[in-house]
């Protein structure tokens, strides 16, 4: 059985020039379709590459997050046991709000009146509250807002001339609710 291309030979047809060079543009043709099926594969595989770089790049940057907030966590536990305000109990009361319950820290008077004028703030640190100091507060603001009892501003939507009215009249000290 002859080939194709020798049939056509014999049938006169086709020469010997016109059958190299059919072949070689076969030749050609296929050669130039096994690249694409390469490029195909180097495109995949340089995909692949770009989203495993991606995944990468993903997963250091949880871990620089988390390597920053222990550090953060450990830089507010240090301001926090450093600045720890020691020697404030005594007989009198004082009461805040946080997480909308009402807590009691028996204070002596000195630290309460810091508590009242803002030098002193509440804390919360672990499980337990802790008194600091105004400026150690700003420190702990500036890295974990949430650990700080709020600070519950004394507005009652009276003006100036009110309050001045009003202050004229003085309140015993000895009135116990």
């Amino acid at each position: 059985m002859a080939s194709l291309l020798e049939q056509m030979k014999k049938a006169g047809l086709v020469n010997e020039h016109k059958a190299k060079q059919a072949k070689k543009e076969k030749y050609q043709q296929t050669k130039q379709q096994k690249p694409s099926a390469g490029n195909e594969a180097a495109e995949l595989a340089a995909q692949a590459a770009a989203l495993k770089v991606e995944k990468d790049r993903q997963l250091n940057l949880e871990r620089q997050q988390q390597l920053a907030e222990k550090a953060k966590q450990a830089e507010l536990k240090q301001i926090l046991t450093s600045n720890r305000l020691n020697g404030f109990g005594g007989e009198i009361a004082y009461s805040f709000a946080h997480n909308n319950k009402v807590k009691t820290l028996k204070v002596n008077a000195k630290t309460h009146h810091g508590l009242v004028n803002g030098l002193i703030r509440i804390a919360r640190f672990n499980e337990d509250y802790i008194l600091i100091s105004d400026v150690a507060a700003e420190k702990v603001a500036q890295r974990d807002e949430n650990v700080l009892v709020p600070v519950v501003a004394n507005d009652d939507g009276l003006s100036d001339e009110e309050r001045d009215y009003y202050a004229k009249f003085a309140i015993p000290d000895d009135l116990v609710w």
